[in-house]
């Protein structure tokens, strides 16, 4: 197997943000060379796959100032310094939604950017939800809940309405389960 790892030889900080930090590292190539890297560390995040009985998908519009517009979205949100990832995935689910779940069932994990990010987002499972939250968003949170179908799901993913990386792959594993 061909050696592939790039080890740290400096590192930079470039800025240290609320949940974010960037750094510019000086890195050894598996042959000897030397390049520099940008890396962006994240503490993670978890996202929310919730459907209702009658087989709708809880969503949530909200604004997102780096893009520009308002993006439909799966419930997520970063985890807490020393939260456990399914603990975070109902805080968000109720927070943002009028949604609770009994539990959340782990689904997977994956990186969001991994050219120059480490966030690992984990995806969760809803399991039966019922609209009885008391949770508020956070002050500076304003969302709208959306709920789709699989046909409305599958029009809104082909007509680019649905764009979030992360929505997308929940919604790919959800669209899936019945095939």
């Amino acid at each position: 197997m061909m050696q592939l790892e790039e080890t740290q030889i400096a590192s930079r900080t470039l800025l240290e943000g609320g949940f974010l930090n960037i750094y510019q590292d000086t890195v050894r190539l598996p042959n000897g060379g030397e390049s520099s890297r940008v890396v962006v560390r994240h503490s993670g995040a978890t996202c929310v796959l919730a459907v209702t009985d009658d087989d709708q998908v809880v969503l949530v519009r909200q604004w997102r100032y780096a893009t520009g517009g308002a993006l439909l979205e799966v419930p997520a949100g970063k985890l807490d310094v020393g939260e456990d990832p399914a603990q975070c995935a109902l805080r968000e689910l109720a927070e943002e939604t009028p949604y609770c779940a009994e539990q959340v069932e782990f689904v997977m994990k994956f990186y969001t950017a991994p050219g120059f990010c480490d966030e690992v987002i984990h995806l969760y499972r809803a399991v039966n939800i019922r609209a009885e939250s008391t949770l508020s968003p956070d002050q500076d949170e304003f969302v709208e809940t959306v709920l789709m179908g699989r046909a409305e799901v599958q029009a809104a993913i082909k007509n680019g309405e649905i764009c979030d990386g992360k929505t997308l792959i929940a919604l790919q594993y959800w669209l899936s389960e019945k095939v």
